[in-house]
C-alpha cells in the first residue's frame, strides 16, 4: 500500500455553510475522490489524527466519517497501517443539492422523509438560507459541485420577488421546487408544492361546523414573515364567502381579544403568547375564544387538551421528491393541508 504522493487538501473540502454533517461531507468527499479516478484500491488515506489536524475538525468526526465508508465496504484499516481504499467499484450515487429556507420541527419531518426515501441512492449536500435571498443566491451562485439535483424551498424575508432570477439559472432538467410554485420560473422541471390559497380555504371549509358557534375570525400575520400571502388570500375569501368577520392581526401582544371569536396562529413563536393572552382573560378555549394553529406537531395533540390545527403534509412531499429523483421525473404534484379537529374550536 502507497500512500498519495499529493496533499488530501485537493481532495477533501469541507463546506462550513452546509447543514451537511462533517463526517458525511467527508466520505462523500472520499467517494467521489474515488469516482473521479483520484484514489484507487490500496491507496492509504491519512491518519485520523493527521485529517483532524489538517481541517481542524474533532477526531470523533474523521472515525465517524471513516466507520461509515467501513460500513459500505469502500475502505478497509491493518492495524498499525492506518486505512486504505479498498475497492474503487463504488455505485454511482445521485448527487443532491438540498436547500431549505430554515429549520424546524416539520422541515425535518420533510427531510427525514426525504433521505429515507432516497436510502443509500444518493450523496445529499444540504443547507440552510434562514428565509435570507442573499444567503440564497449565494449559496446557488457558489455551488462547489455539478450536482445532477438541485431541491429549493423558497421562502424568503426580503427581495423575493427576485428568486425567480437565480433559480432560473439552474438547469431545468436538475431543478425540483418543494413547497412552493414560483411562476416566473421557466421550464420544464419537477415540483411538489401547495396551494396556500386553496388549501386554507379548504380547511376552513371542513372546519365550518365548529367555527359556525364565533362570528370573527383573526389571522396572526406578522408583517415581517416569510409566509406566502395567498393564505391570507384564501382566507379572506373563506370569510366573506360565510360571511364572518375577519381581521389579520400583526401583534398579537396588543390584540384585544373577545369572546366569538376564533385564533389562526401561524408563527409558533406566538403560540404562547396567544394561549396566555385568552386566558387572561378568563376565556375558556374552545368554548368563548377558539384556537387553530399552523402546522402539527406532537406536543398539540395534549397542550389544553388538544389544539386544532392545519398542517402541511411533509413527510408526503418529502417523499414525492424523492421520487421524482428517482422516477427522473418532471411532474407537478400538488399537496394538501390537513385538518385535526380538537378541544380547542
Amino acid at each position: 500500500m502507497q500512500p498519495k504522493s499529493f496533499p488530501f487538501n485537493k481532495l477533501i473540502h469541507f463546506d462550513d455553510f452546509s447543514a451537511t454533517p462533517k463526517y458525511q461531507q467527508l466520505a462523500n468527499a472520499i467517494i467521489n475522490a474515488i469516482d473521479n479516478r483520484k484514489l484507487q484500491i490500496d491507496d492509504v488515506l491519512p491518519s485520523i489524527n493527521e485529517l483532524s489536524s489538517a481541517f481542524e475538525i474533532s477526531r470523533d468526526t474523521v472515525e465517524k466519517g471513516y466507520k461509515y465508508l467501513k460500513k459500505l465496504g469502500i475502505i478497509g484499516s491493518v492495524p498499525g497501517k492506518g486505512y486504505f481504499i479498498k475497492t474503487a467499484d463504488v455505485e454511482r450515487k445521485i448527487k443532491i443539492f438540498l436547500l431549505f429556507n430554515k429549520l424546524s420541527t416539520h422541515k425535518k419531518i420533510l427531510y427525514d422523509s426525504f433521505v429515507g426515501t432516497l436510502g443509500n441512492a444518493a450523496a445529499i449536500d444540504f443547507y440552510i438560507y434562514n428565509n435570507s435571498f442573499s444567503l440564497f443566491k449565494k449559496l446557488i451562485q457558489n455551488c462547489r459541485e455539478d450536482y445532477n439535483y438541485y431541491v429549493i424551498i423558497p421562502h424568503f424575508m426580503e427581495e423575493a420577488e427576485h428568486a425567480y432570477e437565480v433559480i432560473n439559472t439552474i438547469p431545468k432538467d436538475k431543478l425540483i421546487l418543494l413547497d412552493k410554485m414560483i411562476p416566473e420560473v421557466k421550464g420544464t422541471y419537477g415540483a411538489v408544492y401547495e396551494n396556500f390559497e386553496k388549501d386554507i380555504y379548504n380547511a376552513l371549509e371542513e372546519a365550518l361546523p365548529q367555527l359556525s358557534k364565533y362570528d370573527t375570525i383573526k389571522i396572526t400575520f406578522p408583517e415581517y414573515t416569510y409566509h406566502p400571502i395567498e393564505i391570507l388570500t384564501g382566507f379572506k375569501k373563506f370569510c366573506q364567502e360565510y360571511a364572518f368577520n375577519c381581521k389579520v392581526v400583526h401583534k398579537i401582544e396588543s390584540e384585544t381579544i373577545k369572546k366569538g371569536e376564533v385564533y389562526i396562529n401561524l408563527m409558533e413563536d406566538d403560540l404562547v403568547t396567544l394561549i396566555e393572552r385568552i386566558l387572561s382573560y378568563d376565556f375558556k378555549i374552545g368554548e368563548d375564544v377558539g384556537l387553530i394553529s399552523y402546522n402539527e406537531t406532537a406536543l398539540k395533540k395534549l397542550i389544553l387538551n388538544g389544539i386544532t390545527t392545519i398542517s402541511s403534509d411533509f413527510q408526503m412531499m418529502g417523499q414525492k421528491a424523492a421520487e421524482l429523483i428517482l422516477n427522473n421525473s418532471v411532474e407537478h404534484i400538488e399537496t394538501s393541508f390537513r385538518l385535526t379537529l380538537r378541544n380547542s374550536l
